[in-house]
């Protein structure tokens, strides 16, 4: 399904960092923005913030239109932002209304994971599969899906939520509140947390390769060299993670699942063992009928995808 998308201009808000873009019809990206978020000045710093970017990427040219990716929960109809865990001070925002007063420029605001999933769909890895899922697995982890070529939002917007899908009812708690959900098992959070406790049991190599407070891509690392604790922490992860995927394509039947993230940066170390334990928990039917893929777009994905919010059908 073909789309065609003005000029428009990309906004990337997240927890520690801003970043902004032109974007132009094609997909490419002629200015560039970037400053810390400084989220515990709360709404009105950060809001000036977004500002400034937009201001700096607009310059004297007109846009056809300003996307904002921002963290849920928020209600994409009214661009109105909820209470985002990691937007200290953010309580029902009305983010929409105040860049438009500013700017005299329509705003489109949306989920980060969203918007990232639409990016990927019209000009990333998923291009013009459909349905296709896209999957984040960072910090935490979201989703976005697109279905008959329009991003799924669900009755209230909320749709998406694939972090926060059960996959092991006694598993460990999660900062919903719950316990078990994917993103409490398999993020790169959940990773950095098991990798600590294996340093802090004695293990040297996690140690060596990111000290005392190791990441998921030190894990990693020392999974490639054959450490034992390393190689659990990742057959742990992407069993729960092989298990949400394939509930899943059981659920919607994807042509694809797109993971982008940090995590996803591991390559073939993820995702060859991945699809092996996806495969392992497909029903036979579904074998074949799906790609897994990385994401193209990368740390660009939320600002393109909140500047394709603007993309419109030919008529």
């Amino acid at each position: 399904m073909s789309f065609v998308m003005g000029r428009c201009i990309g906004v990337d808000v997240g927890g520690t960092k801003i970043a902004a873009a032109r974007v132009e019809s094609d997909g490419s990206l002629s200015r560039r923005f970037r400053t810390d978020t400084r989220a515990d000045e709360g709404p009105d710093g950060v809001i000036e913030r977004i500002c400034q970017g937009i201001e700096q990427v607009m310059g004297e040219e007109k846009v056809e239109g300003i996307g904002i990716a921002c963290p849920g929960p928020l209600d994409a109809r009214t661009g109105v932002v909820l209470s985002p865990p990691n937007l200290p001070g953010w309580d029902r925002i009305p983010l929409k209304d105040r860049l438009e007063e500013r700017f005299g420029v329509p705003v489109r605001v949306e989920n980060d994971a969203n918007a990232a999933a639409w990016g990927e769909y019209l000009l990333g890895a998923g291009r013009g599969a459909d349905p296709m899922v896209y999957i984040t697995v960072s910090t935490g982890i979201g989703g976005g899906i697109v279905l008959d070529g329009r991003l799924y939002r669900g009755a209230d917007t909320f749709a998406g939520e694939i972090g926060h899908t059960i996959v092991d009812p006694g598993g460990a708690p999660c900062s919903c509140g719950r316990r078990g959900c994917l993103e409490a098992l398999a993020s790169g959070t959940a990773i950095a947390r098991a990798a600590a406790e294996a340093v802090r049991k004695g293990n040297r190599r996690i140690r060596e390769a990111g000290g005392s407070a190791p990441r998921a891509e030190h894990v990693f690392a020392a999974y490639r060299d054959g450490d034992e604790d390393a190689s659990r922490i990742v057959r742990e992860a992407v069993r729960h993670l092989a298990i949400g995927i394939s509930n899943i394509v059981h659920l919607f039947n994807p042509r694809a699942i797109v993971i982008g993230g940090g995590v996803a940066r591991a390559g073939d170390a993820l995702f060859a063992p991945l699809r092996e334990r996806i495969r392992a928990f497909l029903m036979p039917s579904f074998a074949g009928t799906f790609e897994l893929l990385p994401a193209k777009l990368g740390e660009d994905a939320g600002v393109v995808g909140a500047a394709a919010l603007w993309a419109e059908r030919p008529k």
